[in-house]
């Protein structure tokens, strides 16, 4: 079978010239309060506010971008950690609020489009990641942002009970959600993940052991591993939640198959992060990423007379809504990557990593011929004819998923982004340097120089 695509160095310059050409694209979305949402046109569309989750995907995606020492992306990071430190936050309650308007206060601080919105677990994840990441960068003011951001998870997000997160609240803190999401769960795990590599506290990392064994070891598992969205405040599954509104972008009704890919992939992370760090890995989560990966893929990609991934289905694999999402298609190619660096990583042979090179290439053939109107410049929804749809999203929002899907065949699969572009491991994807060596290498959150 040969190389193939991994590794390969044109394919590995495709990757690049792709990552640039993102973060250059990504760069219109900058202003004053933080990063705005880029309209078809390639500008800011000030109909948007200021949102907390995209100014946390930008932030990160520039520290990334810093780290590998793409000229241009330290100032951008370093603006992003300046508007999660000053503009968005809320100096009355405490947190971030969750969107705030262009123009900035007399004191230079974000004015929120409604002093009543709720704050969102999904939305404070990404300050989580975004300073996670500038903190693996060494930017200026990153590591004070994470200790707030790691504060506010213990004492607002994370619910002892459960061992999950808590969805939302009101502005000052009161009046929790009656809802629980799996969405902000997984960007939680993401962002505990990062932080649990940046700051060498392995609490972060249990954490998103415990939810990933709700998620995918409990609940994908009981239901033919499609994973519920969507639960009551106890986490009891509710299976007909926005039956109504089944295309909703952030809370749609039934199964996301895009979710499943993102799944695999954490869960494949989170194992590698327990492995080498020598703590107890269970059983299951190898064979569940594989298992998660499969049920998405048939589920979900060309199951409805055309190439692309469907965006939601029933609790039967049927589809329910036909777009098709960008970010579905990153995640694939990114579940993929990181899902056979995990089987090499395990010893296991070329045979059995074939099925996931051919899903990796597929899908980035897809993206290439459908998705990139040109380098840098993602459509974000297609129809099901695979024609620009705006159902659910307008325009280009952010680089977040896009970004990963470039870089994640040619980092391991542990540690996280950043800190593994900190270490040097960019085209160094085997995850095989001894625990001994990672240790002395890491310096910590509090022992960075």
């Amino acid at each position: 079978m040969g190389l193939g695509w991994f590794g390969a160095p044109e394919h590995n310059r495709w990757l690049a010239e792709e990552t640039h050409a993102l973060l250059r694209y990504g760069r219109a979305a900058c202003v004053p309060a933080g990063f705005g949402w880029i309209g078809p046109d390639g500008t800011v569309d000030t109909n948007h506010p200021v949102e907390l989750w995209i100014t946390g995907r930008m932030t990160f995606a520039f520290s990334l971008g810093a780290l590998m020492g793409i000229p241009g992306c330290r100032r951008y990071a370093d603006h992003g950690v300046r508007a999660l430190s000053k503009v968005l936050r809320d100096y009355e309650h405490g947190g971030w609020y969750s969107a705030v308007r262009h123009e900035l206060d007399e004191q230079g601080r974000g004015v929120p489009v409604d002093p009543g919105q709720r704050k969102e677990c999904y939305q404070n994840a990404f300050v989580m990641l975004a300073a996670a990441t500038a903190t693996a960068a060494d930017r200026p003011g990153a590591q004070e942002l994470l200790r707030d951001a790691m504060a506010m998870q213990d004492k607002h997000w994370w619910d002892e009970t459960y061992h999950m997160p808590i969805e939302s609240y009101a502005a000052d803190f009161t009046d929790p959600e009656r809802y629980r999401g799996i969405n902000a769960a997984m960007h939680t795990v993401e962002a505990y993940l990062a932080a649990a590599d940046v700051s060498g506290d392995v609490k972060w990392l249990n954490r998103a052991v415990q939810i990933i064994d709700f998620a995918v070891n409990k609940q994908a598992r009981a239901n033919d591993w499609r994973l519920p969205e969507h639960y009551d405040t106890s986490w009891q599954p509710v299976l007909d939640y926005n039956k109504d509104e089944p295309a909703h972008p952030f809370r749609p009704y039934g199964v996301t198959p895009g979710h499943g890919l993102e799944w695999s992939r954490l869960t494949v992370q989170a194992r590698s992060a327990l492995l080498n760090r020598s703590l107890p890995v269970p059983e299951w989560m190898l064979d569940a990423a594989e298992e998660l990966f499969e049920r998405a893929r048939v589920d979900g990609w060309r199951v409805d007379g055309g190439p692309g991934f469907v965006y939601t289905t029933d609790f039967a694999g049927e589809p329910v809504v036909h777009e098709r999402m960008h970010w579905v298609v990153c995640e694939g190619v990114s579940a993929a990557a990181a899902i056979r660096r995990a089987l090499l990583d395990d010893g296991r042979g070329e045979i059995e990593v074939e099925h996931y090179e051919h899903c990796y290439r597929s899908w980035i053939d897809y993206a290439e011929q459908y998705l990139i109107e040109a380098p840098g410049v993602w459509t974000h929804e297609l129809d099901q004819s695979n024609q620009p749809s705006t159902r659910t999203w307008d325009g280009h929002p952010d680089i977040y998923h896009a970004l990963q899907m470039t870089l994640m065949s040619r980092l391991p699969v542990w540690p996280a982004m950043g800190q593994a572009l900190a270490e040097g491991r960019l085209d160094e994807p085997a995850t095989t340097i001894p625990v001994n060596v990672q240790s002395g290498r890491r310096r910590g959150l509090f022992g960075r120089g």
